[in-house]
């Protein structure tokens, strides 16, 4: 058989060498789409060359890694190891500025002296953040033109410094970057295309300000709605975060990576970040083999398809192993088996952590070593020079191989090839992004922000208001914009007055007074107090001045995101509650709740007051005047859930969930009783879901692809946008089925009292799953489709 794969693997060397036909920038999209049975063949007609060549055998395999690989190698063989470990090191901006880290003096100055210790003396290749909080697209062009002016006069080999920064929901760390909405509120959309454009934009406005590399998107699937970065996610379910976070990716990169206005994307976090036991950040994931590859590694593997080209490690443990010293993860997995080739960086300090916080390592030279030996390429330090100095006593003692140093120099120039930065000068003249100028961003700000609102629930049909009516006002977030961005706004937290209100949106109040008259406003207390004379004067005007204007009560979460967002429980503070539920009381009018928030907060207690609720998870900045246009009617919500909303804080279970779980204590089957369901959304016009047709040749081949048709009819006066999905459940199966499984998505806009036809495909292999053998496994037998409410029962013979 070895034979056997040795002689594809020549023939299949041909595909290879036809890469270096193909234009640079779509090289690595090109490699990245080989079939993993290619690549293995490939391997092996390799080795039978090896023996040929005068280079050494991981030289060899690298060249089928880059379309650069001569210019590489040739770089590699006139760096120094003190060069090399430099292109290993990226610090942070604090280290090369005036002042203190993380006490820089304002306004931020680049330190001179520390700047040509960093890229003069230590070589270092690469640097990230922001001191602290975001800056004017005047001043990050300075700071990037000094940086890469320097890297150039660095005696020696020359090679470009490569900057990374956080663009989580647009330049968030640039004034004139536009806020939109965040990665979980864009995911309620369940639209590709417009997660690619957002995208596109926010590498745009990145680009712009010098900046080559993006730490985004979060690839992570949010398992665990107590997690503290679950908004920064797209979502539960495997099949939408591969979906829009191959589209993000796509957004970022484009067909040419280096192409001024593009950036490197950056997968994150490999692997099972999403999934903590306790719902706290950064704590130990257990996940067996066999449900991490149905349910993490799906996104990881789309990514690397769409072609991205680095990855950012899991901070965290995964089965009692800290994924950045693991290199059954970082290596046989991600490199042997899935076939990456772009580079690993590691997370924020997270080298020293196996020292400190996992307690793996004796010492930071011992961490290094397990860091770097794992698979991990370039480490973020990111405030000293303890990694660059342990390196080198490293690789000097023979500790750390020099095949291992180069493999990761490889790769670290290979993106920075891949993005041109060798032949160009950064920051790209400000005539390259004359968008900068217009309201083209503006206007895709406000769609994204429109998508993002989900009506849960609209008795009676209580929405829309009539706009210019007199409403009341109440709750929080109503004149700051912060709980509407979210953290990785201005600052890392986004809760800072003196940054993260610039070109932050307007007011709430502000808003609202646009589409209506505000007869009340009535903010909620910095401490909620269970004593009801707080609110005596208040309410009492309520019940004479605007007994019969409906009440619009905003429930906002203050962002956090990381370790700060850690809590205890999903439920609102019993405080909070008691405050709403006064504030319904007092109110004869219409009660309309408005929920801004990072996860799934519990409202089962307060849902029943409510005529109508609307859920965004931090629109962004044009969220304010996005919910005022929504409540006066002036477009029909569109938004889905991407994630199943608990109704009890101890009854966490996602749609795809098995069916044991559903037996309730009464020996039903109605256990699962979320408050809303994963995909659920309503509309302002109803859509009537009137016939599905399977439309499939048979026999079908594992290869083809299934059909399904069905006929919608807008029966409402609003123009709707409908997201179509078709979930599948398998009857019988050899690893217990979930209760169903997304497979397909399609959105389609009707006009009032049109009708029409949406076709969903995807392939049949789709309907299996992975097998004991921890292979994807197929199986004969029955299997309903569903769509909206409509079901057909479909068998697989093969």
């Amino acid at each position: 058989m070895r034979i056997r794969m040795i002689i594809r693997g020549i023939f299949g060397l041909g595909s290879l060498i036809a890469l270096n036909r193909i234009s640079a920038s779509n090289r690595i999209s090109a490699l990245n789409r080989i079939s993993a049975s290619n690549r293995i063949s490939t391997f092996y007609g390799l080795s039978a060359l090896y023996c040929l060549s005068a280079f050494s055998v991981s030289a060899q395999k690298t060249s089928a890694q880059s379309p650069y690989h001569r210019e590489i190698q040739a770089t590699i063989r006139s760096l120094t190891l003190k060069e090399k470990v430099g292109q290993m090191t990226q610090l942070n901006l604090d280290v090369v500025s005036v002042g203190e880290i993380y006490k820089l003096k304002e306004p931020h100055t680049l330190d001179t002296v520390k700047l040509k210790e960093a890229l003069h003396s230590r070589k270092v290749g690469s640097i990230l953040n922001c001191g602290g909080h975001a800056y004017s697209l005047e001043h990050w062009r300075s700071i990037q033109s000094t940086l890469n002016k320097l890297a150039q006069q660095a005696p020696g080999s020359f090679i470009p410094l490569i900057y990374g920064i956080d663009a989580i929901h647009g330049a968030n760390y640039l004034h004139e970057g536009l806020l939109f909405p965040q990665p979980l509120a864009q995911a309620a959309s369940f639209d590709s295309a417009l997660v690619r454009r957002v995208a596109m934009a926010a590498a745009y406005q990145t680009a712009a300000s010098g900046i080559p590399w993006n730490f985004s998107p979060v690839l992570d699937v949010a398992r665990h709605p107590l997690w503290s970065r679950f908004f920064e996610t797209y979502g539960e379910d495997p099949h939408l975060v591969s979906e829009l976070g191959a589209a993000c990716i796509s957004g970022y990169q484009g067909t040419h990576p280096s192409r001024p206005t593009q950036v490197a994307a950056t997968m994150k976090h490999f692997l099972g970040y999403g999934m903590p036991h306790t719902g706290k950040d950064r704590t130990p994931t257990y996940i067996h083999p066999r449900q991490l590859r149905e349910w993490i590694l799906p996104p990881f593997e789309a990514g690397i398809r769409a072609g991205a080209l680095s990855v950012m490690v899991n901070s965290g443990e995964l089965n009692g192993i800290p994924v950045h010293a693991d290199p059954e993860i970082l290596t046989n997995l991600l490199r042997k088996e899935l076939g990456f080739q772009g580079l690993v960086v590691s997370d924020w300090e997270d080298i020293e952590k196996l020292v400190t916080v996992h307690r793996v390592a004796a010492n930071y030279k011992e961490a290094t070593r397990m860091a770097v030996m794992a698979g991990v390429d370039l480490a973020m330090v990111p405030n000293d020079y303890r990694f660059t100095d342990a390196l080198m006593e490293l690789a000097e003692s023979g500790e750390v191989p020099m095949k291992r140093i180069d493999e990761a120099v490889y790769r670290i120039l290979h993106v920075k090839h891949s993005l041109g930065l060798f032949n160009r000068q950064l920051p790209e003249p400000i005539s390259q992004f004359p968008l900068m100028q217009t309201d083209t961003f503006h206007h895709l700000n406000m769609e994204s922000a429109r998508s993002s609102w989900i009506l849960l629930k609209n008795r009676r049909q209580v929405l829309p208001l009539a706009k210019g009516s007199s409403v009341v006002l109440a709750g929080q977030a109503l004149d700051e914009p912060f709980c509407w961005n979210g953290a990785w706004s201005r600052t890392w937290q986004g809760v800072d007055p003196r940054w993260d209100t610039m070109n932050a949106g307007i007011s709430l109040i502000e808003a609202i007074q646009e589409y209506f008259q505000l007869g009340l406003t009535i903010p909620a207390p910095r401490v909620f107090s269970s004593d009801a004379r707080v609110e005596a004067n208040t309410l009492q005007s309520m019940r004479t001045d605007a007994e019969q204007a409906p009440l619009i009560v905003v429930v906002a979460e203050k962002p956090s995101t990381e370790k700060p967002g850690d809590i205890e429980q999903l439920s609102l503070p019993a405080d909070e509650i008691a405050w709403i539920r006064r504030l319904c009381a007092a109110h004869a009018g219409p009660k309309i709740l408005v929920l801004v928030q990072n996860r799934p907060r519990i409202i089962s207690s307060i849902d029943s007051l409510f005529d109508a609720i609307l859920l965004s998870n931090q629109p962004g900045s044009a969220g304010t005047r996005s919910l005022a246009e929504l409540l006066s009617g002036g477009y029909s919500p569109s938004g889905r859930l991407p994630y199943t909303y608990p109704a009890r804080e101890h009854s966490l279970m996602t749609y795809d969930h098995k069916h044991t779980e559903r037996l309730h204590t009464d020996f039903s089957m109605n256990a699962f009783q979320p408050a809303y369901a994963f995909g659920h959304g309503l509309g302002y016009a109803p859509i009537r879901y009137e016939s599905l047709e399977l439309l499939q040749p048979l026999p079908a081949r594992a290869t083809d692809s299934l059909r399904l048709r069905v006929r919608l009819r807008n029966e409402g006066v609003y123009t709707q946008k409908e997201t179509v999905m078709a979930f599948v459940s398998d009857s019988v199966a050899s690893i217990t089925p979930p209760a169903k499984r997304l497979r397909a998505i399609k959105a389609v806009v009707l006009q009032s009292g049109a009708s029409t036809e949406v076709d969903l495909v995807f392939p049949i292999s789709s309907l299996g799953f992975v097998g004991r053998d921890l292979k994807h496994t197929l199986e004969p037998g029955w299997f309903t489709l569903q769509v909206g409410p409509l079901q057909t029962r479909w068998e697989w013979i093969p």
